[in-house]
């Protein structure tokens, strides 16, 4: 019989939200994993967002201050879906005090903060993990796969993109997402580094970097009372938008491959296009998160006009058959989060890390801050 482990949530809008469905469903779709979350508590600062949590999904306990769970002895993991800025002083309150630690990416504002967390977790011999969820696609898994054991030949270049509207409409409210020093680097901390966790996740390790980035909506309304998502402000004193809208990186790999990552929260059209083109000296693949399950793949010798085939995952590929029983069943993002999960307790439940880990989110703050350091100087910036 699986043994309990008490889990809490501390932050309540929709990454909350997903993190406490995820942990619901985890005996569902991993009925083996030798442990089974019980929601202990959750906890947000808005007034009545916890207890209407703990209303629908049956947290024992709601509280507005994250320290009370710090020192509650029924929890012994906790996720973290708070704002970038809190990730440090609570990822590191929560390790100290001897919780296992599922934190959402990017893992505060800066490398510093990204090492500080790292840093608390081993010293307190905790397990962690991060919340770079698009790697948990099963296609991407096959893609991985497929690249690691040269069936595309040898990596000759990527291109990585992260285009989305959610901040597109001019009325989008000023939150502290557009905010540096409580948002930190705004598109790049928001979407640059899931591009920056695929990459190394596919490719390895970036060696340097050239990059650009825009703000090309400078101010927004103040919202009236507390948000979630992306609400809009109509009417508000305005404010200035401190952070990123848009970043375009060139990348040079340490294998000596070429790519370029680009990332938007103003794309007018685009909703959630994420995906990647990976090309070899024999083939190349392309996934799109919009249709996660497929994989389009070119292999072979032709290499001019070589033909590209659709392959539709299904078991086999990644964690795709704790979820469906045959290839092209459709998953979803949820589902993703799901794989987290499990990725997360087994980690606890097996004192070895799997999944992302906190080293990746250091690489990836890395990468990050170089993409700013770089776009200021208009120059290449090395990694090493």
């Amino acid at each position: 019989m699986a043994q309990a482990l008490g889990v809490a949530v501390v932050g309540f809008g929709w990454m909350g939200r997903v993190h406490t469905q995820a942990y619901l469903r985890l005996p569902h779709h991993f009925p083996g994993l030798p442990l089974r979350p019980e929601l202990i508590a959750v906890a947000d600062e808005v007034p009545g967002r916890a207890e209407e949590a703990a209303g629908q999904y049956g947290f024992a306990t709601a509280v507005r201050d994250w320290r009370q769970i710090a020192a509650d002895p029924r929890v012994g993991a906790v996720s973290v879906a708070a704002p970038n800025f809190l990730h440090r002083e609570i990822g590191t309150a929560m390790a100290r005090a001897g919780k296992h630690l599922w934190i959402e990416k990017p893992v505060g504002l800066t490398v510093e903060d990204a090492r500080a967390v790292a840093e608390a977790v081993a010293g307190a011999g905790v397990q962690a993990a991060v919340g770079f969820n698009y790697r948990n696609a099963p296609a991407v898994a096959a893609a991985r796969e497929l690249i690691a054991s040269g069936g595309i030949g040898t990596v000759t270049h990527v291109r990585i993109r992260l285009l989305s509207d959610y901040a597109a409409h001019p009325e989008s409210a000023l939150t502290w997402r557009y905010e540096r020093t409580r948002g930190g680097s705004g598109v790049l901390g928001d979407l640059a580094s899931h591009g920056v966790d695929l990459a190394r996740f596919l490719l390895g390790e970036i060696a340097s970097l050239a990059a650009d980035t825009a703000v090309f909506i400078p101010e927004r309304a103040r919202p009236a009372a507390a948000t979630a998502g992306h609400a809009r402000a109509r009417g508000g004193a305005p404010g200035p938008v401190e952070n990123e809208d848009y970043v375009n990186c060139l990348l040079r790999f340490a294998s000596g491959a070429r790519g370029v990552l680009e990332a938007s929260r103003v794309a007018v059209g685009e909703q959630n296009a994420y995906g990647f083109e990976v090309h070899g000296t024999e083939g190349a693949v392309f996934w799109d998160f919009r249709r996660m399950g497929e994989l389009g793949v070119s292999r072979g010798t032709l290499y001019q006009d070589q033909p590209v085939s659709t392959l539709h995952v299904g078991p086999g590929h990644g964690e795709y058959a704790a979820f469906q029983p045959g290839a092209a069943n459709a998953m979803g993002y949820d589902d993703l989060k799901v794989i987290e999960a499990y990725h997360f307790l087994r980690s606890v439940a097996e004192g070895t890390p799997y999944g992302p880990t906190l080293d990746d989110a250091v690489h990836s703050a890395l990468a990050l801050d170089a993409m700013t350091r770089s776009a200021h100087r208009r120059a290449w910036v090395d990694l090493g």
